[in-house]
């Protein structure tokens, strides 16, 4: 028993990591739910110590599909470089807490353990892949230009350019009448496409934009028209802006111009997390309507289940549409729509599709 202790204290001292063990770890710098990532972790050993097989495991939450540790031996320069597959379950800040290193020692009596903390976030946002598609089909369109190549679009909009001289085929709406009296001859009015609006994409977070429509939560519809539109108006060199909402404001990013700008919009899309709030649309919207400083186009994307709710909702919306253009989005339910479009067989599938057209009448 003597010797057996004697042995394990000696492959134990043998075994302990030096300090100048160097471990990496290099994350990406976003994970897109659906699309698999890549870390990769890298250790230098020094050459007095090189133990035959190193198992490595990597922590983080549960934002991310776990891995199993792997075990690997290092090269003859002691270089070891293991990749780790990053599978996003839903979108938030990931954290990733710490490296865990274990070996045995070279009796195989003894193992260590070396904890390598990381403490760092990894943003998982939507695959803007299925928004950079749909985006692409207007490119090519007369809409999406408007507003770029004002010259060859005079005439259309109602952003008011310059002044010409009637022509008979114009429309008489357009005449000026009072600039026509000052230069005793027939004028009219040129308009051009508008540009440079202000857009506010304002998504509720709260309770209710957590429910799944179709495998996939409300909220991650919501982002994902969001991102769709911003991506397609600043391309138009509109002004973006993202609001996230629940009890009280919890996300507010500044309106911006330029397809540049898309990318820092698509990062914050990671802070808008689940919650578990019920949504403050007074609180909420009072404090989105005070920080906006220039009319705007307001895109609420939001959810309601019952008729109190709706009310309050509807007089605060009323109230923020006294000064800005609102836009109210809520995400439709197929699943009530099968039902009513479903032919019934016998009483409880007539219940269920009056049941389910009622609802939608409601909403």
């Amino acid at each position: 028993l003597c010797l057996a202790l004697a042995l394990m204290g000696l492959d134990g001292a043998l075994s302990r990591p030096p300090r100048k063990a160097g471990v990496a770890v290099t994350a990406p710098d976003q994970v897109f739910i659906g699309r698999p990532a890549r870390l990769e972790v890298a250790i230098d050993l020094p050459e007095r110590w090189r133990p035959a097989e190193l198992e490595i495991l990597v922590e983080w939450d549960d934002l991310l599909e776990p891995v199993a540790s792997r075990k690997v031996v290092p090269d003859e320069a002691g270089q070891i470089v293991l990749a780790f597959g990053l599978v996003a379950r839903r979108r938030g800040l990931a954290h990733l807490h710490r490296v865990w290193i274990r070996w045995l020692g070279p009796l195989g009596l003894m193992s260590q353990t070396l904890v390598v903390p990381q403490d760092r976030e990894i943003p998982v946002v939507p695959d803007i892949q299925g928004v950079r598609n749909t985006a692409l089909r207007f490119f090519g369109s007369r809409e999406h230009l408007a507003g770029i190549k004002l010259e060859q679009y005079a005439g259309d909009g109602s952003e008011f350019d310059r002044l010409r001289e009637f022509e008979p085929g114009l429309d008489n709406r357009t005449i000026d009448w009072k600039a026509s009296a000052r230069h005793w001859k027939l004028l009219s009015r040129e308009f051009i496409a508008e540009r440079n609006h202000q857009i506010v994409i304002a998504v509720d977070t709260g309770r209710l934009m957590a429910e799944p429509v179709g495998g996939i939560p409300k909220l991650d519809h919501a982002i994902n028209a969001g991102l769709l539109l911003a991506w397609y108006s600043l391309s138009t060199w509109d002004r973006d802006g993202l609001a996230g909402f629940d009890r009280h404001i919890n996300l507010y990013n500044e309106p911006v111009r330029g397809v540049t700008s898309f990318p820092g919009l698509h990062a914050s899309t990671a802070r808008l997390a689940y919650s578990p709030e019920e949504t403050n649309f007074t609180l909420s919207l009072t404090q989105l309507s005070a920080r906006l400083r220039r009319r705007s186009l307001i895109v609420l994307l939001t959810d309601f289940v019952d008729t109190i709710s709706a009310r309050l909702m509807e007089e605060n919306l009323q109230r923020l549409s006294r000064r800005h253009l609102v836009l109210f989005v809520s995400v439709r339910n197929p699943g009530l729509a099968a039902v009513t479009a479903e032919r019934p067989d016998d009483i409880r599938a007539m219940a269920r599709s009056v049941v389910a057209a009622d609802i939608l009448q409601d909403r």
